[in-house]
């Protein structure tokens, strides 16, 4: 079910794609329909005359995006437009100007980027294992994306807080020594690309003048992920023109560790004061129930910026409630997931459309086991199975190394431990760095396997744990050509499906745990978690569990952004039956039920009831609300919620007491902004009547 005007498209999108030849920022909540909306732009340039269609120059992040965008812009008669992610860009684009610019032929790009960033790590005697080089390497490449040189990298990591991979003075050494030996052996990366091909741009006239006189119109996909170099580069190819459209939203933006930044997303309108800025908030994906969830999730973040605060609203027929679970050990919860999954199936589901979403890879081995049990086909997306890690290999042939020296009576944990720690480098504390990190939690999983064993067989040696971990190995090696999609959470932006079950939802799983202590990354998880819901079509099930192993007890509390998402009906609610004895429970004033939940309560309306918001008179509240706050000197939240807001653009309350009967406006709001409201909505009401 989409947009029921003539031509496709709603209010919004239709004042999209028509807007001014020029600059336009559309904030595209999630399951709008912004690729349709881009591509119809595109399609009505080209069709009026604007532009032709070879001058049009759209980049995205991926080649599934951008193969999704020239499929969609040849079926709209539009073929000749160029769509590509930003590093094929510029690569293209590169290669031609070469001659001209540095002379000969083109260097190639790099093969075997770890054997020079090795050779470089070798010179000042840091480590040079694999995992320990892959993190220096994403550490480069954050660098290099973030326009910060070696001789800058030490004082910068210090003054972002980075979580480097090794001393910053070591890694900023290595990361001079990378660049000199890819110098040496005149080979270019993926930075590269972008750099060279915006420096040429910058310094060299003719090569500017040129490639401007070609591409005219700029079209740039989730504008909210660029980098600081990609924006350069973007810069590079507008020049002084403003021939640009940007979509995005910065409320699913989960790649600032990569150096991705919604800045320029938010001070579009800034940098562009004559812009057009068209917000898509209405939601063709998921059921209400399910955008109501998210819209709870996302409304309770901290320091939203302005830009950002998108309240999306449910277009689809209700479907269920999303439903949450509590398990007493991650294999109950596998288990607990497999089963419903299995339902799913005898119901219609096909396999392809259901999907289990975790935070980190190594969450995978539980679920993998659990669906294999229950002889449901599956796949892992965006990483190798989880016995097929390089880490998990090492880690089993450590194992049966150490197996016939096991001394009998020792406990199979702690030696499972040990034979890890010493080796295959399992530490008591997670190390620095991603792919670290990564390999520990993998390592950590086969510890608890072995806490499953030994609480099933208390005499389980290493012999056993080994045998249990070979049968579970070959009982996932089936090929899987179509199955129940297996993902991280980061795997899964882009991606949508008719049922998500987005499991292990622990504090220190999600939100991560060394993202403790820095708000700013927290609140990236809490977006991690909205871009996970917002997966979602028809069902959604959050579950989590108290322990990693059966029979150890309770050791942790599920994730602290459940909290205010389960309703106060939900058996999984800890806050179910504190109401007062005796009070009555506010109503649906469309059917009438009773309210459950803050969210409904303020709406005033069931999540799965209709709402008949009116999304231009919320749009003029939250301008009236933001230049309130601007001129208090505090945030705008702080003057009405967006709950609120969303309530009176609902309800249309056209007398002050009216208005006091919305959840959020007592006797001081409607002292200090009642007037201000009932005007603007009487303004409103005249202008539409």
């Amino acid at each position: 079910m989409g947009p029921t005007g003539a031509d496709g498209l709603d209010p919004e999108q239709r004042a999209a794609v028509t807007a001014p030849r020029g600059p336009l920022c559309v904030l595209a909540g999630a399951g709008t329909g912004k690729t349709r909306t881009i591509t119809r732009r595109i399609a009505h340039l080209v069709a009026h005359g604007h532009v032709a269609a070879g001058q049009v120059l759209a980049v995205t992040f991926t080649a599934r995006a951008a193969g999704e965008l020239r499929t969609r812009l040849r079926a709209l008669d539009a073929p000749g437009v160029q769509a590509r992610t930003f590093h094929a860009a510029a690569l293209r684009q590169l290669r031609y100007f070469w001659p001209q610019v540095i002379g000969g032929s083109p260097w190639p790009l790099v093969e075997g980027k770890l054997r020079l960033i090795g050779q470089s790590a070798a010179r000042v005697r840091a480590s040079t294992d694999s995992d320990a080089l892959r993190d220096v390497a994403s550490e480069i490449e954050w660098a290099k994306s973030t326009l910060i040189a070696p001789s800058d990298y030490a004082a910068e990591a210090a003054r972002r807080k980075r979580d480097t991979p090794g001393p910053a003075d070591q890694v900023a050494q290595v990361y001079a020594g990378y660049e000199e030996l890819k110098t040496a052996a005149e080979v270019l990366d993926f930075d590269d690309l972008l750099l060279h091909t915006a420096v040429a741009l910058e310094e060299h006239a003719g090569v500017a003048e040129e490639f401007r006189s070609r591409y005219r119109c700029f079209v740039v996909d989730e504008y909210q992920d660029v980098t600081p170099l990609q924006q350069r580069l973007l810069d590079a190819w507008l020049g002084d023109r403003d021939d640009l459209t940007v979509v995005g939203d910065a409320n699913q933006t989960i790649y600032t560790f990569a150096g991705a930044s919604p800045r320029h997303l938010l001070e579009f309108p800034r940098r562009f004061p004559d812009a057009t800025v068209v917000r898509l908030q209405r939601d063709y994906r998921s059921t209400p129930q399910i955008v109501s969830a998210a819209n709870q999730l996302i409304g309770a973040a901290r320091n939203r910026p302005a830009g950002s605060r998108l309240q999306l609203v449910g277009q689809l027929p209700p479907g269920p409630d999303p439903d949450f679970a509590e398990h007493d050990d991650e294999p109950a919860e596998a288990a607990a997931v497999a089963g419903r999954i299995l339902t799913l199936l005898k119901d219609g589901t096909p396999p392809s459309e259901i999907a289990v979403l975790f935070r980190i890879n190594a969450q995978s081995e539980a679920y993998e086991q659990a669906l294999s049990d229950a002889g449901v086909p599956y796949q892992v997306r965006g990483g190798d199975r989880f016995f097929a890690r390089p880490e998990v290999r090492r880690a089993m042939v450590a194992l049966r190394a150490a197996a016939p020296d096991q001394r009998p009576g020792t406990d199979l944990v702690d030696v499972t431990r040990a034979v890890l720690g010493a080796r295959a480098g399992l530490t008591d504390e997670p190390p620095k760095g991603a792919t670290l990190r990564a390999a520990w939690e993998s390592l950590l999983a086969l510890v608890g396997v072995a806490e499953e064993l030994a609480a099933v067989e208390p005499n389980a040696d290493l012999a056993r744990l080994v045998t249990e971990l070979d049968t579970r190995a070959d009982s996932a090696q089936a090929p899987v050509v179509q199955g129940v999609t297996l993902a991280s959470l980061h795997a899964a932006k882009g991606l949508e499906w008719d049922a998500v079950f987005l499991v292990g939802l622990a504090d220190g799983t999600l939100p991560i745990g060394h993202a403790d202590n820095d708000e700013a990354a927290i609140e990236e998880e809490r977006r991690l978690f909205y871009v996970g819901i917002t997966r979602a079509r028809r069902v959604l099930s959050m579950t989590w569990s108290l322990s990693r192993a059966s029979g150890r007890g309770p050791k942790r509390r599920r994730s602290r952004f459940l909290y205010g998402l389960i309703p106060d009906s939900h058996p999984a609610s800890r806050i179910a039956g504190e109401r007062r004895p005796g009070a009555a429970r506010p109503r649906c004033r469309v059917c009438g039920s009773p309210l459950f939940g803050s969210a409904a309560t303020k709406l005033m309306r069931c999540d799965d009831c209709p709402s008949d918001v009116d999304l231009e008179l919320l749009d003029r509240l939250k301008q009236w609300r933001a230049a309130e706050g601007k001129g208090q000197g505090v945030p705008a939240f702080v003057v009405l919620t967006d709950a609120t807001l969303t309530a009176i653009a609902e309800q249309r309350p056209s007398d002050p007491s009216a208005l006091v009967g919305i959840p959020g406006i007592g006797a001081a709001k409607l002292d200090r902004y009642g007037d201000a409201v009932l005007a603007l909505l009487a303004e409103h009401a005249a202008e539409h009547r």
